[in-house]
């Protein structure tokens, strides 16, 4: 089957069509600065093609990249009556989807109610669906949620010590992110263990967001992002954890409206906020090579945060089979990773340095053979989860 994924953004539409069944990718790509100036990166077996575009709104975004499939020097495939099937990331799912959707109008409409929770990401979900809807009226759609793999959590580890009314009449709890690639890796690091059956894995998906959670027999039972993604691990620029009465006091001092301190623990925070440069954590390294001590801190700060929640959720699993890598920050940062390990060996947990150092793109283990626990990083494959989610959907309809 061949299944278009889509990952619609405020401003931009990541792209790719793939063959769950074969695993095969036949092109991939990004339109950036809808509503702005437009451009499309695509990308087909080893070639790139870069196109500079008008893109008023995310349907010319679309029929932009879909042309781009069928016409021309990026052409893969001969109509969009080859794709079978579209599946669609959706960033929050609340408590409404306990699975990937079939996408109905009921649907789409339960997924609009939940854009509160998700005020930046739903809407461009949604618009995303409803635009496929009209461009290509007989194929189907699939709603696949990234807040999914962890509505198996105990409700002690997702409730918040709020009056229990907030709950039940807002439904204030934690319900995590990233699921998609935490289930993916996870069940990568189970094969890799050749252990179905009492896995205890932590996952530390690291990138501009980062969050870390606890799975338990391939079970989501924590995770570190909250009822949004400003929750847990400090990132690009979003603040994580940040206690109440420092955020009252800030407002307080500063003035600041509801929407203000959002926009500021959103988008001002993290590793740009505290090294007053940049989010990009390569240039932050970078910076602390230099002397920089505030680049220095950036990094002292992230790889602890991140230490803090591995200890909390081997505990939480009663010990621990792999500590796991993945994410732009996680594959490829071998430093973040050696802070973040060392000091974890009476945790079972025993880097080796030399093999945390070599430059690979693959999964692999990186502990020592006398570990007893594995360390892997292992390269997340979102869309794949997407695409084979939206596969098992349609064929079981």
């Amino acid at each position: 089957m061949l299944v278009f994924i889509l990952n619609a953004g405020s401003s931009s539409l990541k792209y790719q069509l793939m063959n769950p069944v074969i695993k095969k990718v036949f092109a991939s790509g990004i339109c950036e600065r809808i509503g702005i100036d437009g451009v499309l990166s695509h990308e087909f077996g080893d070639k790139k093609l870069k196109v500079d575009a008008n893109l008023p709104t995310h349907k010319e975004a679309i029929e932009l990249v879909l042309r781009t499939l069928t016409v021309g020097e990026g052409k893969v495939i001969d109509s969009i009556d080859n794709i079978q099937a579209i599946g669609h990331r959706v960033a929050h799912g609340g408590e409404s989807f306990k699975s990937s959707a079939l996408v109905t109008d009921k649907v789409i409409k339960e997924i609009e109610e939940l854009i509160p929770l998700a005020p930046l990401h739903n809407p461009a979900n949604v618009l995303g669906m409803k635009i496929c809807q009209e461009l290509m009226p007989k194929t189907p759609n699939v709603a696949v949620f990234d807040t999914v793999f962890h509505q198996t959590m105990p409700d002690y580890a997702y409730m918040y010590a709020l009056p229990y009314d907030q709950y039940e009449k807002y439904q204030i709890r934690k319900y995590g992110f990233h699921g998609t690639s935490h289930y993916y890796v996870s069940n990568e690091a189970r094969g890799m263990l050749d252990k179905k059956r009492n896995t205890r894995i932590v996952v530390c998906h690291l990138g501009n967001g980062s969050s870390v959670t606890a799975v338990l027999n391939g079970k989501s039972i924590d995770t570190s992002m909250g009822l949004t993604p400003v929750q847990g691990l400090m990132m690009g620029t979003r603040s994580g954890d940040v206690g109440a009465g420092a955020i009252q006091y800030m407002m307080k001092q500063e003035n600041l409206t509801i929407d203000e301190i959002s926009e500021l623990m959103n988008k001002k925070s993290g590793i740009l906020g505290i090294s007053g440069k940049t989010s990009d954590l390569r240039e932050v390294l970078d910076g602390m090579q230099e002397g920089d001590d505030r680049c220095r801190l950036a990094v002292d700060m992230v790889a602890y945060n991140i230490k803090k929640y591995v200890g909390s959720y081997v505990a939480a699993l009663d010990g621990i089979d792999a500590l796991c890598f993945t994410g732009g920050i996680g594959e490829n940062s071998a430093l973040i990773r050696e802070i973040v390990c060392t000091g974890l060996d009476g945790m079972g947990l025993v880097l080796d340095p030399i093999k945390n150092n070599r430059k690979r793109n693959d999964s692999r283990d990186i502990a020592t053979n006398s570990s007893s626990a594995r360390i892997f990083v292992i390269p997340t494959n979102e869309e794949y989860v997407i695409a084979n989610d939206t596969y098992e959907v349609v064929t079981k309809s």
